[in-house]
């Protein structure tokens, strides 16, 4: 049970720490963000609410209680983010190595572990939202 907790709270710091860490690049417009959201046809607006959409998954992440919810959100937008990689921007974005790309991947397996291990929460809000 110990080691369950601890696996959790692992998951939930790799994915919110890499989520938070990309704030700054989203709302500050540097060249790689504005690069990105440019290339996908999304620029300004889709590099500020992707950055409120990370951000808040973050928080959720970190709470207890809303853990499944935050990790439901950084699945949606790391899916994105893998799509738009795979299909415009490439694996290597402006001679990042893939960095970005393999970030986003480790957000969204740690996101879908957490939400394995959070399933019973997603039950009991499912049948209390769909009695």
């Amino acid at each position: 049970m110990k080691t369950l907790k601890i696996t959790d709270w692992v998951l939930r710091l790799i994915a919110a720490l890499i989520l938070l860490q990309t704030l700054f690049f989203k709302f500050s417009a540097a060249p790689e963000s504005v690069y990105i959201f440019t290339t996908v046809g999304m620029e300004p607006w889709g590099r500020i609410g992707s950055g409120i959409a990370e951000l808040i998954c973050s928080v959720l992440l970190l709470l207890p209680g809303t853990t499944w919810l935050g990790a439901s959100g950084a699945v949606g937008v790391m899916a994105g983010a893998i799509f738009f990689h795979l299909t415009k921007l490439g694996i290597e974005v402006m001679g990042d190595g893939g960095q970005l790309f393999f970030m986003a991947v480790i957000v969204m397996l740690c996101s879908l572990a957490l939400l394995w291990m959070h399933r019973s929460e997603i039950s009991r809000f499912l049948k209390i939202l769909i009695p």
